[in-house]
């Protein structure tokens, strides 16, 4: 039976914590940046986990 891999762009986007979360980044900080506030930018720049109904999915993607 063939390996399962798991998938590239998943794996580039996710990171484990050490309790087994995955964090992600945040949308939205990537162009046109002058319109968006300051607060907002400050925000977007921190990493968050993902949600608890898309995580079973995820970890699939990412193995």
């Amino acid at each position: 039976m063939p390996k399962v891999k798991s998938n590239s762009g998943a794996r580039k986007r996710f990171k484990k914590t050490a309790s087994g979360k995955l964090k992600r980044k945040h949308a939205f900080k990537n162009h046109i940046l002058t319109k968006k506030s300051k607060k907002r930018k400050l925000r977007l720049r921190h990493f968050s986990t993902v949600h608890t109904a898309d995580e079973a999915r995820m970890k699939e993607l990412v193995k």
